[in-house]
């Protein structure tokens, strides 16, 4: 199969085109071909598919085999791969996920390639339950979370994926040490996705994210969102304005609003293969 190699801002994953064929196993795929130094290397496998509801579907699927509901950086490159391959026409189209009907604006590069685009990514959840967590309450603000034996104040948002946010310093943490305590800690039954976030100005932040399934990505436009909402539930930030998060691999633009979350972030085509699966 002929696969595409994309990524926003550093967060690469394989794509595939399953509008007419899909792949019976795409979860030992993503396994095989995630490996990045016997294989093609990356933070998981992508297909885009056909949808009786929307233009295309996307499927995901972590470097683990695990399913994602959804990938924000990822969902931006469905759609350059959408409408560059000519499935979609137009500037805007609607991508089916597990977490809903995802709406995309598209901004054109000069050869008529999508480089970039904008998506509406609904409500976040704030429900502990809902999350899913052990907490309870409508909001998880700020709350304590002992993690190997040190308190941390986190706050839980899910933007379809679980997301735990911590207001620390990144540069000073050991992130493969306390990734994974975060990631498969009790408290959460289906695993979470952790930010660990600095406030660096009125409406900026500094991210850096262990993603669940994948480990330390450089992006996660889910987290990039979670980020942002959980810095206005604290009082950091000002709901309504761009908030821009900054990345290992780069920057998305965040606005959080009673009507929901909106990204703005690159996508990018790095190179095509084929590969025999």
């Amino acid at each position: 199969m002929k696969f595409y190699k994309m990524h926003g801002i550093g967060n690469d994953y394989i794509y595939f085109d399953c509008m007419k064929e899909e792949p019976a196993n795409p979860a030992e795929l993503a396994i095989k071909l995630s490996d990045r130094h016997f294989s093609i290397g990356g933070d998981g496998v992508i297909l885009l598919c056909p949808s009786k509801v929307a233009d295309c579907r996307m499927r995901m699927f972590n470097a683990d085999g695990s399913e994602g509901k959804m990938c924000g950086n990822g969902v931006r490159c469905v759609g350059k791969l959408a409408r560059d391959l000519g499935y979609v026409k137009g500037g805007k189209c609607t991508i089916e996920t597990l977490s809903g009907i995802k709406t995309l604006d598209f901004t054109f590069a000069p050869d008529g390639t999508v480089c970039a685009a904008r998506v509406d990514m609904g409500k976040p959840e704030l429900s502990g339950k809902l999350i899913p967590s052990a907490f309870s309450g409508e909001r998880v603000v700020n709350a304590p979370l002992i993690v190997d034996g040190t308190e941390y104040r986190v706050t839980l948002v899910s933007m379809g994926n679980p997301h735990c946010v911590v207001f620390a310093e990144p540069t000073a943490l050991d992130l493969p040490a306390i990734g994974p305590k975060f990631e498969n800690h009790p408290s959460f039954p289906e695993r979470i996705n952790t930010e660990f976030v600095q406030v660096t100005g009125a409406n900026s932040l500094k991210m850096r994210v262990w993603e669940r399934g994948s480990g330390e990505t450089l992006a996660c436009g889910t987290g990039a969102c979670a980020a942002a909402v959980a810095s206005v539930l604290n009082g950091y930030c000002k709901e309504g304005e761009e908030i821009t998060v900054s990345l290992l691999g780069g920057d998305l633009k965040i606005t959080y609003t009673q009507a929901g979350v909106t990204m703005y972030g690159p996508c990018a085509l790095a190179f095509t293969g084929d590969v025999n699966i």
